[in-house]
């Protein structure tokens, strides 16, 4: 019917329509100079075998962060890091990385060693530690934004580990619990829980 034959007409010039807008708007798509994704891509393809090599177990971080000169960078925000944080770590959040604040945390020397860890490092997965994508984890962006700065030496706690290991030497405004509390129905595991430092009823299993 001509009522038909117009709808397909309609139909044909719509779809014609969007076929033809799309590549113009990818043509459209704004250059912006000031990312660079391609160069991401470089810095971590770089970055992956040398990774590799500097994944450190709990006891050779912890010894090798405790030589003089050596820095121990905690990238997590600042609000997690309050929360908890291996004992002598310094904050600088991913985020607020530029050339500038690195250099006021790290000082002149490109080649200071910096160790650092993350979420990921701990298998208790709790605040202020929760787990994240493995393949997006916070050490991974770590290194490679230090690694794009100018700083080599970086080394990376290799490790999941449990948060209550006293070789962690976790310390902040909350703590492992690692005793039994007691609760509503009388005496309640919390083993790997969080409870504030200040104010718990913390007995000692029995």
């Amino acid at each position: 019917s001509p009522i038909d034959s117009r709808l397909k007409q309609i139909a044909l010039i719509a779809f014609t329509a969007g076929t033809l807008a799309a590549p113009a708007l990818a043509q459209q798509a704004p250059q912006n100079p000031l990312i660079d994704y391609g160069g991401y891509l470089r810095i971590a393809s770089q970055t992956q075998p040398v990774r590799a090599q500097r994944l450190l177990s709990l006891t050779a971080f912890k010894a090798n962060a405790a030589k003089t000169g050596a820095l121990v960078l905690d990238a997590r925000s600042a609000q997690a890091f309050e929360e908890g944080h291996m004992a002598g770590a310094v904050n600088l959040p991913l985020p607020d990385f530029t050339a500038a604040s690195l250099a006021a945390i790290i000082g002149n020397n490109p080649d200071r060693p910096i160790f650092i860890y993350c979420n990921n490092n701990f298998t208790n997965n709790v605040r202020p530690v929760p787990t994240k994508i493995v393949r997006v984890a916070l050490n991974i962006q770590t290194f490679i934004n230090l690694r794009a700065y100018g700083y080599n030496n970086v080394w990376e706690l290799g490790e999941a580990v449990d948060l209550t290991n006293p070789a962690v030497g976790w310390v902040g405004t909350r703590s492992p619990v690692t005793q039994f509390v007691d609760g509503p129905a009388g005496k309640v595991s919390r083993e790997g829980k969080w409870l504030p430092e200040q104010g718990s009823n913390l007995r000692q299993s029995d």
